[in-house]
């Protein structure tokens, strides 16, 4: 008998397959390859909330986690992933510099904001107002990861490439059997795939559909990842990654004329250089309406569980939320109310 069946080898399945590894425990990983918002995600981890310079719940526990558990990612599968690289937020005005001296006074964003100014002119952009440096961030090439892991789950014969059907699922007091497979437990990490689930579809997740382009532009000169209204990270040979946009009603991954447009306007706002679209992809990030994760087990079954609603900043809660879920079910460690799905079941 396996310890886990996980469904969804997106960011929120890697990141609890690995946990379940780390932890000594057997895993078979079913995807189908029809959730891509993990794919094409930006991968950015930040550790603040740059529109209102606030601090993103837990960061500091969750960037440290990040280091180290990306880290034997790497190691596992020879591949670099994790990319250390600045964030600057662009200002717009003297008040927004101002904001962000008075932000950085904070104690639990102090470790994060930089005091310095940093007034470096580079070649294809305008900023007046300089930018402040957001420390302790970088990028997760996300493509290369959930490539590669799925490459290794594979190969250790970990892995089953197969639509889950859930009328196949038989759940026991003790344990779960799926198909001629027996595991004591079943993590379903489907991303927007949740609307399928009739274990979890009553759930709100209500996803934003993202698009972002991928530019080329010689005389765009980037080491760092600017973040304006759009974010611009640099991928090497003058490629760069822009995005994202939100949309709330278009649940589809095809990228749309209009998305296009609206990351065109805003690039034009900052860009004086000239570039050329190289790519635009687009995907449905599984987001729920209080912004919270969804994280727990079925109030009628203490072998089903679900890992979902990672959002916009998938990579830095990943490792955190997978390591939460795993050391609730093995260890009864309780969940905090506001990412535990136990706050929607009206039976709690």
């Amino acid at each position: 008998m396996l310890d886990y069946i996980i469904v969804g080898s997106g960011i929120a399945g890697v990141c609890f397959a690995e946990t379940a590894l780390q932890n000594n425990k057997t895993i078979l990983v079913l995807d189908d390859s029809s959730q891509n918002s993990s794919q094409i995600a930006g991968g950015l981890y930040n550790p603040v909330i740059l529109k209102r310079f606030s601090e993103v719940p837990n960061a500091l526990e969750q960037i440290t986690l990040l280091d180290s558990f990306y880290k034997a990612i790497e190691t596992k599968l020879d591949t670099q992933i994790d990319y250390k690289i600045p964030i600057l937020r662009k200002f717009f005005s003297i008040e927004e510099q101002n904001n962000w001296f008075a932000a950085s006074d904070k104690p639990n964003l102090a470790p994060f904001l930089s005091l310095d100014l940093i007034d470096k002119k580079y070649d294809g952009i305008q900023s007046p107002f300089g930018y402040g440096e957001v420390l302790q961030t970088g990028y997760v090439d996300t493509a290369a990861l959930i490539s590669n892991y799925r490459t290794y789950l594979n190969n250790q014969q970990f892995f089953q490439n197969e639509t889950f059907d859930y009328n196949a699922l038989q759940v026991e007091n003790d344990y779960i059997q799926y198909k001629n497979t027996k595991a004591k437990h079943i993590i379903f990490a489907e991303g927007f795939g949740i609307h399928s689930n009739p274990f979890f579809s009553h759930l709100p997740l209500d996803g934003t559909k993202g698009e972002l382009l991928i530019l080329k532009s010689p005389n765009l000169n980037l080491d760092v990842i600017i973040n304006t209204s759009v974010f611009i990270l640099p991928l090497g040979n003058d490629l760069f990654k822009v995005g994202a946009t939100y949309d709330w009603k278009d649940k589809t991954n095809q990228p749309t004329e209009a998305g296009k447009q609206e990351l065109i306007a805003r690039i034009d706002e900052i860009l004086d250089c000239d570039y050329e679209i190289i790519d635009h992809f687009a995907g449905v990030r599984p987001t729920v309406r209080d912004r919270r994760p969804l994280i727990g087990t079925h109030q009628d079954s203490n072998r089903i569980h679900i890992l979902n609603g990672l959002g916009t900043r998938g990579v830095m809660l990943g490792p955190f939320l997978a390591k939460m879920l795993f050391e609730n079910i093995e260890y009864a460690k309780p969940i905090p109310r506001d990412s535990d799905i136990q706050r929607f079941d009206k039976k709690k």
